[in-house]
């Protein structure tokens, strides 16, 4: 069995995978992770004016969520992290997509007579506009906002790769 950890965040990633199916989305891992992407996520065909949109994310998982005015405050992101996602300009639209998860792995699937529930959600967030961290270090944290409206769900995901196209991105 694997590593808690590994475990967890495994899990998350494929908690996206999931809902990107659902969507009819394409999904792309990297052969090798050096700019903190864990998938990219792909429109199989045309919107508008583009062919193939696309968006990259990094998934974290998180089995201890802390509310506070209707925010996720979300402090496991290094520096390094925050600019991989914060320091464009991207070619391709960046999100961090936070998986919220039991804290018990038992409970991260639940069945019923009528399907399957994976347990719990996920949110994501955009940085567009914000600023990369001048001399960044892995060693120092840098705390992000999500807002509770920004749950990914099927239709979500699908906004947020259409908005690639220029279109703008749903909001919360």
């Amino acid at each position: 069995m694997l590593e808690h950890r590994n475990h967890q965040g495994k899990f998350a990633e494929d908690y996206v995978r999931v809902l990107a199916s659902a969507a009819g989305l394409v999904v792309q891992k990297e052969d090798i992770d050096v700019d903190g992407i864990d998938l990219g996520l792909r429109y199989p065909g045309r919107v508008g004016g583009l062919s193939f949109p696309a968006i990259e994310v990094q998934v974290k998982s998180w089995s201890a969520p802390r509310v506070v005015d209707g925010e996720l405050r979300y402090g496991g992101l290094n520096e390094v992290q925050y600019n991989h996602l914060a320091a464009g300009p991207f070619t391709v639209p960046r999100f961090l997509f936070l998986v919220l998860v039991p804290r018990e792995r038992d409970a991260y699937a639940r069945f019923e007579t009528d399907g399957m529930m994976l347990r719990q959600l996920g949110y994501y967030r955009g940085f567009e506009g914000e600023q990369g961290i001048g001399d960044p270090s892995n060693r120092r944290r840098r705390a992000v906002r999500v807002p509770l409206g920004n749950v990914l769900t099927a239709r979500t995901l699908l906004s947020l790769v259409r908005a690639a196209t220029g279109a703008p991105a749903p909001t919360a």
